[in-house]
């Protein structure tokens, strides 16, 4: 998962990389320059000196009519190794990396960031972290900088990450019971999976479920959650097709009540944020039902529109945090980077297949790890 996204981040790595070599060969080879004229200077200048001394004592010889035995010229002793081929000064043993050498590297990680599907705000905010985090390092002469780069990355990825943390098992373990969660998002995204495998993970956490079928509006809704209850052992509460989704969940939340049951999961239809009558349901269903989160699904091949819908959504009936479906197939990696930043609240889990043990608790740390510590193909 993520490749695309993992290999762009790699080549952005190698460009800057690239960059401050050749910089560093640049200034080896303009202080080399300088060297060898320094040393043809020297020798000229010891050329002429003996020269000029040589002439001194045959004049002398000539004054003074007598040979004079001239003492050994002395031999001059070779120059030390002037250290050709690394830097001997103190600004060539340590350089900065500057703005211009970033220039060129940060407009192609702002290219990639959005070719895989990074909001545009999202991809400005971590192309300036970048920036800031590595104007102005120091490095040694020839030091390999992808260490540097690599954390610079890591520390804008996780920036935009950092939104407003919930947790969903301690909320659910400190909540008064039952709990109540409401499920949105739109057609064909897995969201009624998503409540069965959310209810599998309660159950195998020693907590009862009732499933409420508030999905009253497609055809097949209410067979398709109906078949989960049974494999999961948990009660549905369900009205007729056409029925109101409020009053559905009104029912299965009384019915915990009277039962002591733990947590309800609330399905409703899967709807276009353009659809305006479905959107005013949901704010029925806000109004009429106090429920204890509400959790936004989309799936991570949307892309921005998973981000535009949740804004959407928020707007109609507030969430909490989101799910993310099928990021074992998204190569991209931009919604699970942008989604959490664009509505500030949390990804609580995301999906990885089909099966109830298909869900993963979100951290962003694992989404740092999977872009930057797996081989890049």
């Amino acid at each position: 998962m993520f490749e695309n996204l993992k290999k762009k981040l790699n080549q952005f790595k190698e460009s800057v990389s690239s960059k401050e070599t050749e910089l560093d060969e640049q200034e080896l080879k303009a202080q080399n320059g300088a060297a060898v004229e320094e040393t043809a200077t020297e020798r000229a200048e010891t050329q002429q000196r003996e020269t000029s001394e040589l002439a001194s004592s045959l004049q002398t010889e000539e004054e003074g009519g007598i040979e004079q035995i001239q003492p050994e010229r002395a031999v001059m002793p070779e120059r030390p190794d002037s250290g050709a081929g690394k830097p001997s000064s103190g600004s060539f043993f340590q350089r900065e990396i500057s703005e211009r050498d970033l220039e060129e590297p940060l407009w192609e990680l702002e290219m990639a960031l959005l070719e895989s599907d990074v909001a545009m705000s999202v991809t400005e905010e971590i192309v300036e972290t970048v920036k800031t985090d590595l104007v102005g390092a120091r490095r040694k002469w020839r030091q390999d900088v992808r260490g540097i780069i690599d954390e610079a990355l890591r520390d804008g990825i996780l920036k935009v990450l950092d939104v407003n943390s919930l947790d969903f098992d301690n909320f659910v373990k400190q909540a008064a019971k039952p709990v109540t969660v409401i499920f949105t998002g739109v057609n064909g995204t897995g969201k009624t999976t998503t409540i069965a495998k959310v209810a599998h993970r309660l159950q195998s956490n020693g907590y009862s479920v009732v499933l409420a079928a508030g999905d009253t509006y497609r055809a097949g809704a209410l067979e398709q959650i109906q078949l989960h209850a049974e494999n999961l052992g948990a009660k549905l509460i369900k009205h007729h097709q056409g029925a109101d989704p409020a009053a559905v969940i009104y029912d299965a939340v009384q019915y915990a009540r009277a039962r002591h049951k733990d947590v309800v999961l609330a399905d409703t239809a899967g709807r276009i944020h353009t659809n305006i009558n479905l959107m005013n349901q949901l704010r029925k269903i806000e109004r009429v039902i106090d429920a204890d989160l509400v959790i936004f699904v989309d799936e991570a091949l949307a892309g921005n529109d998973a981000v535009q819908r949740a804004l959407e959504f928020d707007a109609a009936m507030p969430i909490d945090g989101s799910i993310l479906t099928k990021v074992d197939a998204d190569s991209k990696g931009g919604t699970a980077i942008s989604i959490a930043h664009a509505t500030q609240k949390p990804i609580l889990f995301i999906g990885l297949g089909q099966g109830y043990e298909d869900i993963v608790k979100f951290e962003p740390q694992w989404l740092v790890n999977r872009l930057f510590d797996e081989a890049v193909t």
